[in-house]
């Protein structure tokens, strides 16, 4: 029976799982959006969901517990300044768990941890890299220029061939010293 059993261990020792906590803790606060798996989005959620709640009474004793877990003083200092004062009418219920796909490597269910008024600014950014193209369309001075560089990087890549060429002679002496080995095996 599982009784009074709380947390998840997170294949992880007691002091490697607060290290991850604290870690993870400072970055949702510093970023206010992560992304990580599934189960450690759940443990992180009470975690911070406690620290908000200190960080609304903004004391000096809150300020120190606060340091004692997050350890980092810029990441204390915008907890207090910026994110707590964003909930001070809130009850709990800080955080949210979106759950994505499964990760590419090892299949393991993901999820981005936020803050429930986190706003995604990801739209903004396709802007300008258009309008940068439309530039190098109208100079035509820019080509030339290019051309100038071309030669740099032929030069560059010889050096590189004369790499490639000493790997070759490296991977050929290796499979002699296998096969020697293999003469070796077939004697004995």
């Amino acid at each position: 029976m599982r009784h009074r059993v709380a947390h998840r261990k997170l294949g992880r020792t007691s002091e490697h799982r607060l290290a991850l906590l604290r870690n993870m803790a400072a970055s949702l606060i510093t970023h206010e959006r992560i992304r990580t798996t599934v189960a450690k989005a759940k443990e992180l959620r009470p975690f911070v969901e406690k620290l908000v709640t200190l960080g609304k009474q903004d004391s000096l004793h809150a300020r120190r517990r606060a340091l004692s877990v997050l350890s980092s003083k810029t990441v204390v200092r915008r907890l207090f300044s910026d994110v707590s004062p964003r909930f001070s009418e809130r009850p709990g219920g800080y955080t949210r768990i979106l759950k994505l796909g499964p990760r590419q490597g090892d299949g393991a269910p993901m999820a981005f941890i936020e803050f429930v008024d986190y706003q995604f600014k990801g739209g903004e950014a396709p802007v300008p890299a258009a309008k940068a193209k439309s530039k190098k369309k109208d100079e035509p001075a820019e080509p030339a220029e290019e051309k100038v560089d071309e030669p740099a990087e032929t030069e560059a890549k010889k050096p590189a061939k004369k790499k490639a060429a000493k790997k070759k002679t490296t991977a050929k002496k290796t499979t002699k010293k296998k096969t020697t080995k293999k003469a070796k095996r077939k004697s004995s």
